[in-house]
């Protein structure tokens, strides 16, 4: 399995990334639409560290975020943190 398959295997788990469960994204069964579609991910965030914060850490970009910070409170390990940006650089 390449990063990229794992990636999106964590963030499919209802349990772990549950991403479409506010995402949409090519492919997502019944995506929510509470957070932008995860389009175009490698041109809109091209410095892998910011998109990382963003997933690590969403409140310190948008105080405001619905989106439970995965990393700060260790919902998501960092390498599947790491995955799950390869997967999303595929979309």
């Amino acid at each position: 399995m390449t990063p990229a398959q794992a990636g999106k295997k964590v963030a499919e788990d209802r349990k772990k990334g549950n991403c479409f469960a506010c995402h949409a994204y090519e492919g997502a069964s019944l995506p929510g639409n509470i957070g932008p579609p995860l389009v175009a991910m490698k041109a809109r965030f091209p410095d892998r560290e910011q998109l990382a914060k963003r997933l690590n850490d969403p409140q310190s970009v948008n105080p405001n975020t619905l989106m439970p910070p995965y990393g700060k409170h260790e919902i998501i390990s960092k390498k599947d943190i790491n995955n799950i940006i390869e997967w999303l650089y595929t979309l």
